[in-house]
């Protein structure tokens, strides 16, 4: 139904507004009686033998909605009965800022694709923080930035901000070092810079009688050198894992128009899949599959996970695949997941 009904109405609405009308439609939705409980029934797949446990923590599947989606952490009650594992809110900052100048969102259709250049728009942290107080047991991850206007030698506070007001909220922190729409942010992936950082934040962390997992969000467009400099500075500050990838600043091999191709910004979807996948499989082999990783990138169908899964991801993010498969793909991922293991005994 969403494929052939829902989809063609919504694409025919500017993203971002559209994005906002979902918003607003599936918070009107779920007030009404059994709603919630219906469309679990519909979406979700509860079976032992997807759950999967990491960073000591139980996911009651492999398959979560990545950061991006539910920025402001709005509905991620509401986005779990969908049949996500766990839900990754954000980027969050310090501070609320209204990010880059609209129009800031397009959909590459004949790409399958999206580029976005929001620059971190959120309410900031204090208001995120209100909103997860009303958690109903739904896995969080925590995606954390830095301001726009925070200077580079001071980013480090931006983050340890962020975390602290956070850490009673969350299951996991996401530090997002890697969106191409925030100024310099990813020079945060030079070695020295990550090591700083990463090394403040795990200060902070043992600073804590229960201390909560760390992941490193990369970029897929680093060289081979840099994922190897990446690899020894997770080891060396003993960050938990990584999410690979962000979106990315490449334009190769896109059908969609020369209008849509030359938008700055990342481009996230099908386009993407295969480098992912690179990336995901070159740090699983040279860190020996000592670094667990979040796989994220192009996956639009059941196959794409299983290809994520195969190149050595332990558990998996939608966003784009989201926005064009619609709900039932995170069933059917599942469903695809559950058989590959089946088969693996």
């Amino acid at each position: 139904m969403y494929k052939f009904l829902l989809k063609p109405i919504l694409f025919s609405i500017d993203p971002e507004r559209v994005h906002e009308l979902v918003f607003f439609l599936t918070r009107i939705f779920f007030k009404l009686p059994l709603v919630s409980f219906v469309i679990t029934k519909i979406f979700s797949l509860k079976n032992p033998k997807i759950e999967t446990e990491l960073f000591g923590i139980n996911f009651p599947n492999p398959v979560g909605l990545a950061a991006g989606f539910d920025k402001n952490a709005g509905l991620y009650n509401e986005f779990s009965a969908f049949g996500f594992g766990f839900i990754e809110i954000g980027t969050v900052t310090p501070k609320a800022q209204d990010g880059n100048p609209k129009k800031r969102l397009f959909r590459l259709i004949e790409d399958e694709a999206i580029i976005n250049r929001m620059g971190f728009n959120n309410i900031g942290v204090d208001q995120v923080v209100k909103r997860l107080k009303f958690n109903k047991n739904v896995i969080i991850g925590g995606n954390i930035g830095k301001n726009k206007e925070t200077k580079m030698t001071d980013a480090f506070k931006d983050y340890l901000i962020s975390f602290e007001k956070l850490f009673p909220f969350v299951n996991y922190f996401a530090i997002n070092v890697s969106s191409p729409n925030t100024k310099n942010l990813r020079n945060l992936q030079d070695k020295e810079s990550l090591r700083t950082l990463l090394l403040a934040i795990k200060k902070k962390n043992n600073s804590y009688s229960q201390k909560k997992p760390i992941l490193l969000k990369i970029a897929p467009d680093l060289s081979n050198d840099e994922l190897l400099d990446i690899i020894d500075v997770v080891k060396e500050t003993s960050v938990d894992g990584i999410i690979a990838t962000n979106t990315t600043l490449s334009r190769k091999n896109l059908n969609s128009s020369n209008f849509l191709k030359e938008q700055s910004g990342g481009l996230s979807g099908k386009p993407i899949a295969d480098r992912s996948n690179e990336v995901i499989r070159f740090i699983h082999q040279n860190s020996n599959g000592t670094i667990p990783i979040i796989g994220v990138g192009g996956i639009m169908t059941p196959k794409d996970a299983i290809d994520k899964i195969k190149a050595g991801a332990s558990l998996l993010q939608l966003y784009t695949g989201f926005v064009y498969g619609g709900p039932g793909l995170v069933k059917q991922i599942n469903n695809a997941i559950l058989d590959y293991r089946l088969n693996q005994e």
